[in-house]
């Protein structure tokens, strides 16, 4: 067992930025100041991209159906904001808010800070599953059930060859999603190989980089609820998480069932990752390194760390989703901006805490 399995890594790790006060004050510090930044981005986004209009319309926009009042904008200004960046903005905000949170219990509940939905293979199986749709041409909901399908299937593989190769340990687990990623990504070479070249493989290949462009009402209809579901599952497993986040040994001694609890965990975070890769493609890193940024504000407290890293990853996303789509005329894949920023930000952390980790 590494000496993170504890938290006493950890808290040491983290012991020079979360200061002198207390946990419970900068979870509530954070939270209303996160909930404050993300709804002031959520204007600013309304307001960027090739359609121009201020904030203070687009808000005059999404407010008349409640407050009424004479309309001042014009039809194609209510089109942009209600069927172009509504969808693409809660996109940004559920499909960030997930990964981050998919990371965040995979993270604890194995107990390892390398643990990510996209090292675990989620994210590639997922991936995989949606281009197969995309290979078939079935409809969007079908390959959505093909991506959440075949996410599951990679965590369950990568799960076993940990379990059967190196009795469940951390190392083992990491090594055989490496194993499970590269299996899938080969799946995926091979789809693009036999694809039509003039609109399939077009389509797989952009869809793989990562994009909210093409998020549309019904595609949240139909992600939204059981993305909720899930993490309400693991919200309500939080005192669970926290026990065995702390060692196997504890978990038994205060009767929590470690199989049954990961089982739950395992599903939930790969339902919500998978989900995510269905309507965004892969946007990696957000499930790796948020969780850090969490731990370093609120500690590894699940029952904050939970609600901290979904703030987190839903403001980082719509960061980026911003960026892309208003820095040059040409939008920029979101894989490419995140693995860009996150890179050498996760180098930064693991220079850092490798003492702890190693």
């Amino acid at each position: 067992m590494n000496r993170s399995s504890d938290g006493s890594g950890v808290r040491s790790l983290y012991a020079p930025v979360l200061g002198t006060i207390s946990s419970e004050q900068r979870w509530v510090v954070a939270s209303c100041g996160l909930t404050l930044l993300l709804s002031a981005l959520v204007l600013v986004s309304f307001s960027v991209g090739r359609y121009s209009m201020t904030a203070g319309q687009a808000f005059e926009i999404l407010v008349h159906p409640a407050v009424g009042g004479d309309r001042t904008w014009t039809a194609t200004m209510d089109t942009v904001v209600w069927q172009v960046r509504l969808p693409r903005i809660a996109g940004a905000i559920v499909v960030g808010a997930a990964l981050a949170s998919a990371g965040a219990a995979y993270q604890s509940v194995f107990r390892n800070p390398l643990v990510s939905p996209a090292i675990l293979g989620v994210s590639q199986g997922a991936a995989f599953g949606a281009s197969l749709g995309i290979f078939l041409r079935v409809p969007w909901a079908t390959m959505q059930l093909f991506g959440v399908g075949f996410g599951l299937l990679a965590t369950t593989l990568t799960v076993m060859i940990a379990r059967e190769l190196g009795r469940g340990s951390a190392v083992t687990l990491v090594l055989g999603g490496i194993v499970v990623t590269s299996m899938f990504a080969a799946f995926i070479a091979i789809l693009q190989y036999f694809a039509d070249p003039l609109d399939t493989l077009p389509s797989i290949t952009f869809w793989l980089m990562g994009s909210l462009g093409r998020v549309g009402n019904r595609d949240l209809a139909l992600i939204i609820g059981p993305t909720l579901l899930a993490f309400a599952a693991l919200y309500a497993m939080r005192w669970q998480i926290n026990v065995l986040s702390a060692g196997g040994e504890e978990a038994q001694a205060l009767g929590v069932n470690e199989r049954n609890v990961r089982a739950v965990v395992i599903v939930s975070a790969t339902v919500m990752t998978a989900l995510a890769v269905s309507v965004s493609g892969i946007i990696g890193w957000i499930g790796l390194i948020i969780p850090h940024i969490a731990r370093m504000i609120v500690g590894p407290n699940f029952h904050r760390l939970l609600p901290v890293s979904a703030l987190l990853g839903a403001t980082f996303l719509l960061s980026v989703d911003t960026l892309a789509r208003s820095v040059t005329s040409v939008e920029l894949p979101l894989g490419v901006l995140t693995a860009l920023i996150g890179a050498p930000f996760f180098l930064v952390v693991l220079s850092q805490a490798r003492r702890q980790w190693l």
